[in-house]
């Protein structure tokens, strides 16, 4: 795999000096270390898309097919109609630049077809042209360009620099969502055949055994028995949760990257600790063992066949509603599109009500689903926890922002509230890199792979410098996140540009911290390790008094 240069080396090279060449004139370079590789060809047939064939992003000749100029634009006059949005976005830019220096991949590389504004460009460009009069007539002199294999291949390269993080549109005066036009744009290059093998293999995945890894039935509940094994060597506490079973209440739907791999599978004990210790009524399902949706990295009809399957298996083991694990993508789908996309939710589902505080989330009333972090902070208010939070005294806590939770959920504070409980030492990145205005880990939208290693560690150049900001003032040496593909994304990203922060789910903390009934003294925390010598010597404590306006006693410092 081809290695990115030393955080030093990367930074000095950063170029961000005007081009001498229009970008109308300038051709896409193919940089080792920038491209995905393409997808197989047998991955594509088998998820059925068009044209599918093999090709080499190197090679000059792509092999599209013979009509490919009709392909596209038929399939963008059918995206036109439907998506009313996208017709908006290419018709009302005014090209000010409000969103220039807010992509992470722009900050990171300087290439000015990473704006957000110019990589829209790329297509409005020709959407002026064949779908405007003014580009009919006039050209190029309208911001009109001909569709060409040039095109087609800076669309590939340049929508494929894009995690769909949405932080642009955040600064947007018009509200212009380049993560939709980043969309409609892979899912017109998937027309042509030409896809990335790393999100392609995933949906086929998907549709195949229920999740990305392509885990069966069998192996995805023997892992789960592995951790509930290590679980009981770690507290004592026995824990056999239900699979596949009808009649329970509730149906527990998690990334499966948080039971295949470190540091997620830490993240799913700490899920089965706590739904022990409550006492919750659910089940886990190998058919729906994935809460992410790969296929909203694509295209739309994809991301809406892979959702259905939470609803299918909700409906086939008649629960009441969906409780859903730390994901990013998945959580975007749910809040922004499910309601339309995949409901209404199968008869028999109700508003959710936790049957602990009896809080109903009424905000969940169309979708049935809920999100672990508000569960337990609702949890957390209700005094319903016993938790130690010395036991993460070792940890000097930062928290990111998963873009598309916070941006395209709107879960902000929930998740801080829960950290603020189970951990005595919290500090916040610098303001203007938190919340909202989060920056991206770089490797979102399916650019989680080894071969743009280069790419993943300059998009998450302004992640990275706001974490080694606080590691370097704070002493900061963990960063917790509530995604499975930050979880995945960001160990790599804080060991190039801050090492020595670990990376850590919110409920690894929780399980950490919750003082369980009939547990055996517990000198190691869910990753085996010693815990922080009060903590280990303490008998047992009790949950702090939490108000609802703060949330908690935890030290937070904004900086």
């Amino acid at each position: 795999m081809p290695l990115p240069p030393d955080a030093g080396q990367l930074l000095q090279d950063l170029d961000y000096s005007v081009p001498r060449v229009s970008w109308m004139e300038s051709k896409a370079v193919f940089n080792t270390g920038f491209f995905c590789w393409p997808a197989r060809e047998d991955t594509m047939r088998a998820l059925k898309i068009p044209a599918a064939h093999s090709w080499n992003v190197t090679d000059e000749d792509w092999h599209l097919p013979e009509n490919w100029e009709k392909i596209i634009h038929k399939a963008l006059c059918v995206y036109l109609e439907k998506f009313r949005s996208l017709k908006i976005f290419m018709d009302v830019c005014v090209r000010c630049g409000a969103c220039a220096d807010k992509c992470h991949f722009y900050l990171g590389g300087g290439d000015p077809k990473n704006m957000p504004v110019l990589r829209a460009e790329l297509l409005r460009s020709v959407y002026r042209q064949d779908f405007t009069l003014a580009g009919k007539l006039l050209g190029k002199a309208a911001g009109g360009r001909k569709l060409d294999k040039e095109v087609v291949k800076e669309w590939f390269y340049y929508f494929y620099q894009c995690t769909e993080c949405r932080r642009c549109a955040l600064y947007c005066p018009y509200g212009i969502d380049t993560a939709e036009i980043t969309l409609i744009v892979r899912a017109l290059l998937l027309e042509l055949g030409l896809g990335t093998q790393w999100i392609m293999e995933p949906v086929l995945n998907c549709k195949r055994t229920g999740n990305h890894l392509g885990i069966q039935p069998h192996a995805f509940k023997e892992i789960v028995e592995m951790l509930c094994d290590d679980i009981e060597d770690l507290t004592g506490v026995h824990i056999c949760p239900p699979i596949n079973e009808k009649g329970h209440e509730i149906l527990f739907i998690a990334p499966s990257g948080d039971i295949f791999a470190e540091p997620g599978i830490f993240t799913f004990m700490g899920y089965l600790l706590l739904f022990h210790e409550i006492g919750l009524d659910y089940t886990l399902s190998t058919y729906a063992s994935e809460g992410g949706n790969f296929g909203s990295f694509v295209s739309p009809s994809l991301m809406r066949e892979i959702n259905a399957k939470m609803y299918a298996e909700a409906g086939r083991l008649g629960v009441k509603w969906i409780l859903g694990g730390e994901c990013g993508h998945m959580w975007r789908v749910i809040h922004q599109f499910m309601e339309t996309m995949n409901g209404p939710a199968p008869a028999g589902m109700i508003t959710p009500r936790s049957p602990v505080t009896g809080t109903v989330f009424t905000h969940a009333a169309n979708t049935k689903v809920v999100h672990i972090a508000e569960f337990s902070a609702d949890l957390i208010r209700h005094k319903k926890l016993n938790l130690d939070p010395a036991r993460n005294d070792h940890l000097v806590m930062t928290f990111h922002d998963s873009c598309n939770v916070t941006r395209g959920m709107g879960l902000i504070e929930e998740p801080r509230y829960v950290l603020k409980a189970v951990c005595n030492n919290f500090i916040e990145m610098p303001e203007n890199t938190i919340r909202e205005r989060t920056f991206c880990c770089g490797s979102g939208a399916g650019l989680n792979a080894d071969e743009i290693m280069e790419l993943r560690m300059r998009g998450g150049l302004p992640r990275g410098n706001a974490l080694r900001y606080v590691q370097e003032e704070h002493g900061v040496n963990a960063m917790a996140c509530v995604c499975a593909l930050d979880r995945a994304a960001l160990p790599a990203l804080a060991d190039y540009w801050a090492p020595g922060v670990s990376i850590t789910g919110l409920h690894e903390l929780v399980g950490n911290a919750l003082v369980l009934r009939g547990e055996k003294k517990r000198d190691r925390d869910l990753r085996g390790e010693d815990l922080p010598t009060s903590a280990a010597d303490a008998d047992s404590a009790s949950c702090p008094d939490l108000d609802p306006k703060d949330a908690g006693q935890g030290e937070e410092r904004h900086v």
